[in-house]
């Protein structure tokens, strides 16, 4: 789709966002103890000290569902469209976006979307892509567990992956909105890299997946960039997926961004794949780092291979 296109739809905002993360925490020193890992191994290598564990995905993805209604202040009557990223649904059927739903009291459309680690962003693109058609209000939710599809024997892995949540609310505004630009890929001949056949574990080849992971992030970020007609120098954050802190360095290094122009939380939540990318998001917008204005770079990487990422302006009316 190209800008123009862009132009041609009805626009939407962000104007509400929660998070919800499980109340039990494991450092790394606790993984020390039941597999041959330390806190110093670890966060070499990925940058990760701690993370969430429990819960279900409904559990987790309504609490942060709920709490993105209350800040934007939007009654659920008024959510046309529930959209939720996830690729551990806590049943093959029906999906989970359907539990979600019926949580919150909401009466709309409730659908999952599966992109692996990119599936946030792809739902806000999809999200934008109803308001245009004629949605009003639509809430977007990545959220995960997944410990459950874990082998806590598998150091590979283990020390890695994390459960929790992240939603926001989109509402319709006259003109562009805030995506500026976008793109969305897949690259299936990559799915060995890592995957979980249904009821079995994470399988990761984590050498190659760090490779293609950079080469990807980059690929897409500089498509959506250049869709939106702006360049890195113009970016106040980027939001990148949290998988591991060297990914995200080198990606900084290819695009020529700072890392302190990037948002990151894996080193207290891990690898919470879809729910990454928007606990990353709030966390800076709590800390005070996003303004009315702002550019800001979404980029995120996932099995399949997926990528995806967007450019936004904050607040645009």
């Amino acid at each position: 789709m190209t800008s123009s296109s862009l132009e041609r739809l009805r626009g939407a905002r962000i104007v509400g966002w929660g998070t919800a993360l499980p109340d039990k925490t494991v450092t790394n020193e606790d993984l020390s103890a039941t597999m041959d890992t330390s806190d110093e191994w670890i966060t070499e290598r990925t940058g990760i000290k701690e993370r969430r564990i429990g819960g279900t995905t409904c559990g987790l993805a309504t609490e942060a569902g709920r709490a993105a209604l209350k800040q934007a202040g939007v009654d659920p009557s008024e959510i046309d469209l529930v959209i939720l990223a996830t690729t551990t649904p806590d049943q093959t059927v029906p999906a989970t976006a359907s539990s979600v739903q019926h949580e919150l009291g909401v009466q709309c459309g409730a659908f999952d979307l599966n992109a692996a680690c990119s599936g946030f962003v792809y739902g806000l693109v999809a999200a934008h892509g109803f308001i245009g058609a004629g949605a009003n209000k639509v809430l977007v939710i990545g959220a995960e567990t997944l410990s459950r599809i874990v082998d806590w024997e598998d150091r590979g892995t283990a020390i890695l992956f994390a459960d929790g949540a992240g939603a926001v609310v989109l509402e319709a505004v006259e003109g562009r909105g805030q995506l500026l630009g976008w793109d969305l890929s897949s690259d299936g001949s990559l799915q060995p890299l890592l995957y979980a056949d249904v009821g079995g574990y994470m399988k990761m080849d984590g050498r190659e997946v760090f490779r293609r992971a950079v080469r990807v992030m980059v690929d897409s970020a500089q498509k959506s960039l250049t869709q939106a007609g702006v360049t890195v120098d113009d970016l106040a954050l980027v939001v990148p997926h949290q998988a591991n802190i060297r990914i995200i360095e080198a990606a900084s290094n290819r695009l020529g961004v700072p890392m302190d122009r990037f948002a990151t939380v894996l080193h207290r939540t891990g690898n919470t794949s879809s729910a990454s990318i928007p606990l990353a998001l709030v966390d800076a917008i709590d800390a005070g780092r996003v303004h009315d204005g702002d550019l800001l770079l979404l980029v995120g990487f996932g099995a399949g291979m997926t990528s995806a990422s967007a450019v936004i302006r904050w607040g645009a009316q």
